[in-house]
């Protein structure tokens, strides 16, 4: 549900001013910031087949928001939340360890901003659209059973690809200009390299996310469509003990500029993050990840400031 606030905005200059605030927002709201441009350190780390994972968690992200210099806004800042469930599931495939997970999200949250001397927010909360994710390690990595994974030591390089899939399965109207799905689907092929020297462990990813067109972009008579949107991820992480690690993280994305009916591309990204990951142990089959991230450089969308806490439980095939 998507609702705007003013003070009576019934005027035409007000309307209109509206109009101006949403379609901007709308602008960095379609963008795969909160859910496809996650840190994820240790991403294709070994785990026996037959693991099953099951994690819920919770993030808040605030900060400002910057535009393409054609979009009249300033000021703009958000207050944002997201949730999730998320199950996963290794196995075996050629031989090899294979990850298969699903999550879905809910977000909700407030944005405010001015156009010229007037201001205006925007408040909404709701489902976003689901993803899949499918890993296979290629190299260095295979697939052993619990009791064949415990007499193996795990210090190979990994080579392992993924794809990742968000659905359009989320919140979406195209009677309304903002929203928290996408009407879309998008696919995220990635490459991922691991090696762990001893304690530590150095991931590098490098990732490419394409988007389908929307065809019922507002006022739903419209087309919408995104250019490709690339990332490089870094990890550096330490392990004090089995289960407690900690873990430097960075990324940088670029490209993705928006295409209303075929127009020229507007609100082109190239933004950069950097956070720490911290992962405690609670007792032999739970634990709890707690994550901080921020904004470095952005040429436009988020320099968000973000603080996230997951819960995880894992079960292990006895056979």
């Amino acid at each position: 549900m998507t609702a705007v606030r003013a003070a009576e905005a019934h005027e035409p200059a007000l309307s209109e001013f509206f109009v101006r605030l949403v379609v901007g927002l709308f602008v960095f709201f379609s963008t795969p910031y909160i859910f496809s441009q996650q840190l994820e350190p240790r991403a294709y780390s070994p785990s026996p087949v037959g693991t099953s994972f099951l994690a819920i968690g919770f993030a808040r992200s605030s900060g400002g928001v910057t535009f393409d210099p054609t979009i009249p806004l300033t000021d703009v800042h958000a207050n944002l939340y997201s949730s999730f469930v998320g199950l996963g599931r290794t196995f075996g495939l050629f031989g090899r360890q294979s990850l298969i997970t699903a999550a879905l999200p809910y977000a909700w949250g407030e944005v405010s901003g001015k156009v010229g001397e007037q201001s205006g927010s925007v408040t909404r909360s709701g489902l976003a659209g689901a993803n899949v994710r499918f890993a296979f390690n290629i190299l260095g990595s295979p697939a052993l059973k619990p009791r064949e994974f415990a007499a193996t030591k795990h210090n190979k390089f990994i080579l392992a690809a993924s794809l990742t899939v968000d659905t359009p399965t989320g919140q979406y109207s195209s009677a309304k200009l903002i929203n928290l799905g996408t009407n879309r689907w998008s696919f995220r092929p990635e490459l991922g390299f691991s090696r762990p020297i001893k304690k530590v462990s150095l991931d590098l990813y490098t990732a490419a996310t394409l988007f389908t067109t929307n065809q019922a972009y507002f006022p739903g008579d419209s087309t919408r469509s995104q250019d490709l949107l690339g990332s490089i991820q870094a990890h550096l992480s330490y392990t004090v003990r089995r289960g407690l690690w900690v873990a430097f993280d960075s990324i940088w994305y670029g490209g993705g500029a928006v295409h209303v009916d075929s127009g020229p591309g507007k609100s082109r990204q190239s933004n950069t993050r950097l956070g720490g990951t911290l992962s405690l142990p609670i007792g032999k089959v739970q634990s709890i990840k707690v994550s901080y991230s921020s904004g470095v450089t952005a040429r436009a969308g988020a320099a968000f400031r973000t603080l996230g806490v997951s819960w995880q439980f894992v079960r292990l095939d006895r056979r």
